[in-house]
């Protein structure tokens, strides 16, 4: 046993920790009982549009009550709306008693108006009651309702936008907002942008979305004042959390014995296992779950009150009792709820002891709040950023006693180099780090351009090269981009087309895979649809819907760059299926995943330290990461979104000297200030130029 009390040369587990201050400011109160973020949020009150990217444990929900209620009786506003994604979700906007702490008023919601407390679900036909409650509300005086997103998407099909105006509707877990092309929420919001008469107040604790797709479009999320509270920030002010392990290990033969590895009960743990389809799974989620049990130790029986497992541990973990959660096993409702209510009842965060492992599959994930998790163990590649985002920050609140949390990711080693997995490793490394930051990763982007246009610089177009007279396909390794050749292709003539064919394609395709004339037309009419009405005029027309402002042949030049894009994926994901279906597929997602969802590969960042051996496989070490590595993150980010040249960068670099100089700190490029984030750009975009310059030069020097 090691000082901590933990089991020594066990292995080492691949890791990039994030040490903290503990300077307590993040649970500190002002005179109107707000915490910092809070205080953040409530100074933005007044603004019309109001995005909050805020990690979990931050207190967004309180935040939102804060405001809602300064909306309702300072601001003119009739009502506020409250939307969660799910019913669970909507006990975080439980009454509170606010003046108790300072503020003016307290929060209240009738009974009857929230929503996610009614009987049934969000979806379908029985959701109409809830429907109809909406309808009561917006024609009554209460001021507060709390319904699920799919409860407001179903309420303005049936009263229209307008039947919103003058109202708050505020957004709870916004990265959802079109994360499914089934899911109207984005465009509704889009409607109630462009009519301009609501209110909209947005949260998130992770601005992605699973598919990589943007949460908003630069335009709309330009109509919005950002309030920004990173994860850093959040950490450095906590009382006891003092670091967080981020860790990937890989191995060989059945999950389920290499788990133990990893898994010590006496650190409170989150166990997800990985779906039934995943490669990682033993296709037997109740025979996973009860492996895992035995190799704790011995089953005992059952708690009578809670529905927990009992199981007396292995000596190597101490002896004693373990309470293991259940939420895999979904046969008995009856004791799944009474395993649920243990799970969210008051015990849950005033007793530390009430629960010690949970293993959980599609649960435990968003929304819920166990603060004394230690450790959440993943198992099986997630391809959804949003979804590791939204784990890592189960084991992240700050609870008496707890200084160390840890995010491990166990997956099947891959079928690939060694070093592309550790480039791999690296660029996620760097997509975790940036959404520590609030930052967006976005998915690469194809460059389309004519037949036999000629190669571009820095692309591999693969053993024979380039080839006149071929459709040449090239791939970029450095950025993760790949230029295709395409006969007769329009080209964008307009600065503002050329934007768009490089960065809204995104935008385009979700239009189009959401509109519901063109999703009906293509699925359930094949044979009495040709493929041209849809690409050409069904596409045609959302992109001049969406871009009205440019020319007849801009638009064209859109409308094909959007079709190149949708049939190509459409035929890389036809050939992996196929693949897939002979047993050619070899275990490639953490490489397929990572060049989908992260577009960080062109941040000159290393978080790796070294490779070490393991068993059968290997580890990949990471540097620790600290306040100066997130913020060599941060800055690398804003040099590559900002356009600046390098005599405006060293300019306003000249003058960040100044104001540190003045103020005793650099300028933040998060600031509300706009002069301060504007020289805080600069000295990323000159910290960019030269980086770039060295790069050149060294280069020149090798030739």
């Amino acid at each position: 046993m090691n000082e901590a009390g933990n089991p020594t040369n066990r292995f080492t587990v691949p890791s990039v920790s994030i040490a903290t201050a503990r300077t307590g400011a993040s649970n500190k109160v002002n005179a109107l009982g707000m915490r910092p973020m809070q205080e953040r949020a409530y100074a933005k009150r007044g603004e019309q549009y109001l995005l909050i990217k805020s990690p979990p444990a931050s207190g967004k929900s309180r935040a939102l009550m804060f405001i809602a209620l300064d909306k309702v009786r300072n601001q003119g506003l009739k009502q506020a709306i409250i939307v969660v994604p799910e019913k669970s979700i909507g006990g975080s906007f439980a009454d509170e008693k606010l003046s108790a702490q300072g503020f003016w008023g307290d929060w209240t919601v009738r009974p009857e108006w929230n929503l996610c407390n009614a009987p049934g679900d969000d979806n379908g036909r029985v959701s109409s009651s809830k429907v109809k409650a909406m309808g009561a509300f917006l024609a009554s005086d209460d001021l507060f309702i709390v319904c699920t997103h799919a409860t407001f998407r179903f309420a303005v099909d049936e009263f229209g936008i307008e039947a919103f105006d003058n109202r708050l509707v505020a957004i709870d877990e916004f990265h959802h907002v079109s994360s499914n092309p089934e899911n109207k929420l984005g465009s509704q919001l889009k409607l109630l942008i462009e009519r301009g008469k609501s209110h909209i107040v947005a949260m998130t604790g992770s601005y992605f979305r699973g598919d990589a797709e943007a949460v908003l479009s630069p335009d709309d999320e330009a109509r919005f004042e950002t309030v920004t509270y990173t994860y850093y920030e959040q950490l450095n002010g906590y009382s006891y959390l003092k670091s967080l392990e981020i860790g990937y290990f890989f191995y060989t033969g059945r999950y389920v014995d290499a788990v133990m590895k990893v898994l010590d009960p006496r650190q409170k743990t989150i166990v997800h296992i990985p779906n039934v389809n995943a490669r990682e799974s033993l296709k037997d989620k109740h025979k996973e779950v009860e492996e895992i049990m035995s190799h704790l130790g011995s089953w005992t029986g059952v708690d009578e009150k809670t529905g927990f497992h009992l199981i007396q541990l292995k000596p190597e973990f101490g002896g004693g009792v373990a309470k293991v959660a259940d939420l895999v096993d979904d046969s008995d409702a009856g004791k799944r709820s009474k395993v649920l209510a243990a799970l969210k009842g008051p015990a849950q965060n005033n007793d530390r002891d009430n629960v010690d492992v949970i293993i959980a599959l599609g649960m435990a994930k968003e929304g819920f709040d166990w603060i004394w998790c230690e450790h959440a163990l993943t198992i099986g590649y997630r391809s959804s950023l949003t979804e590791i985002v939204q784990i890592i920050g189960r084991a992240t609140r700050d609870a008496m006693g707890k200084e160390k949390a840890r995010f491990t990711n166990l997956i099947a080693e891959p079928a690939a180099e060694q070093n592309e997995v550790v480039q791999a490793v690296n660029d996620t490394l760097k997509a975790i780090a940036a959404s520590l930051l609030m930052e967006q990763v976005l998915a690469p982007r194809f460059e389309f351009t004519p037949k036999d246009n000629g190669p571009k610089e820095g692309f591999d177009y693969g053993d024979e090269g380039y080839q006149e007279g071929k459709g040449n396909v090239g791939v970029n390794s450095a950025t993760g981009q790949v230029h295709v050749e395409i006969k007769g292709l329009v080209m964008p003539k307009s600065p503002e087309a050329v934007r768009i064919c490089r960065e809204d394609l995104n935008e385009v395709l979700t239009a189009f895979v959401q509109n519901k004339n063109a999703l009906e037309r293509g699925l359930f009419d094949k044979e009495n649809t040709l493929p041209e009405e849809l690409t050409q005029v069904q596409m045609g027309k959302i992109v001049r819907e969406h871009y009205p402002q440019l020319s007849d042949e801009d638009q064209e030049a859109v409308r094909q760059h959007a079709v190149a894009a949708l049939n190509l994926t459409q035929q890389a994901k036809l050939k992996l299926a196929e693949a897939d279906a002979k047993g050619e597929q070899g275990n490639t997602s953490l490489i397929d995943g990572v060049r989908k969802f992260v577009n960080v590969r062109d941040l000159d960042i290393d978080l790796v330290d070294r490779v070490n051996p393991f068993d059968a496989a290997y580890a990949v070490l990471a540097r620790a990461m600290d306040e100066r590595v997130l913020r060599q993150v941060q800055a690398s980010i804003a040099a590559k979104r900002v356009s600046l040249s390098v005599e405006e960068a060293r300019d306003l670099a000249k003058r960040a000297v100044l104001f540190k100089q003045e103020r005793g700190r650099a300028p933040d490029i998060n600031s509300a200030d706009a002069w301060e984030k504007k020289m805080a750009e600069g000295v990323a975009a000159l910290a960019r130029h030269i980086a770039t310059q060295r790069a050149q030069a060294a280069g020149a020097s090798n030739e």
